[in-house]
């Protein structure tokens, strides 16, 4: 199962630029890059309270959305790169079955779930903010998931961008591995974390899944039950 921003899509400077357009609108004066990143995978409206400090969140959220939809009709937001998509072809005729979770809105989903979008046929299910009961890094973000699925949380591997997806991960019993293609983290950021592999860049998934399956790359991880790990291999 995959996480959207900066592992399914490079998207942090995009939504740095579109949340500095919706303040520019309001009048606001715009937050820092700095800002931006301390906060970067955290839920939208959690985090712009520390972005923009005495920000109307009722304001910006009638604001967002138009701003949203500018952004993606314009191809600056949520791009999936030519590389991605074929990374998630050959994931799926292995037998893999695709899923996203991320801390985003449902409002924020639509796009990516709309029937014409490139990702309709490759992603089995998507668990955003509004058909989970917990976000990220709590550990019971991934239970609907697995309750909808019947998998085990040792057949499944999620991999995103943040400690706190790690965090989250480790704490259901899932492998992880950590994408660090938008420059952004570095590996020594996940360090508290158990990290099952980390990926220079989202296609190198492809490679990671099968290293991950083989017998010695199951056995070298004390913590979970020998065998083969599975990507959530379609059981249907």
């Amino acid at each position: 199962m995959l996480d959207v921003d900066d592992t399914l899509c490079l998207t942090e400077a995009a939504c740095f630029d579109l949340e500095n357009d919706v303040l520019a609108r309001l009048g606001r004066e715009p937050m820092s890059r700095a800002a931006h990143v301390a906060t970067w995978g955290q839920p939208l409206l959690q985090a712009m309270p520390r972005r923009s400090p005495g920000l109307d969140l009722d304001a910006f959220t009638a604001v967002y959305p138009e701003v949203l939809r500018a952004y993606v009709a314009a191809g600056r937001l949520d791009v999936v790169a030519p590389d991605n998509l074929r990374a998630l072809d050959e994931l799926a005729a292995a037998g893999r079955s695709l899923m996203l979770l991320t801390s985003r809105t449902e409002a924020e989903m639509e796009h990516l779930m709309a029937p014409g979008h490139a990702l309709a046929g490759r992603i089995a299910a998507v668990y955003h903010a509004g058909n989970v009961r917990h976000g990220k890094p709590d550990a019971r973000a991934f239970d609907e998931l697995l309750a909808a699925t019947g998998l085990e949380p040792r057949q499944c591997l999620y991999v995103g961008d943040s400690p706190g997806d790690a965090q989250a991960a480790n704490g259901a019993g899932l492998r992880f591995a950590a994408c660090l293609q938008s420059g952004l983290r570095q590996r020594a950021d996940f360090a508290p974390h158990h990290v099952d592999a980390f990926l220079d860049a989202f296609p190198d998934l492809v490679h990671t899944v099968a290293h991950l399956e083989t017998p010695a790359a199951a056995g070298c991880d004390h913590r979970r039950d020998e065998g083969e790990m599975r990507l959530l291999r379609d059981r249907r």
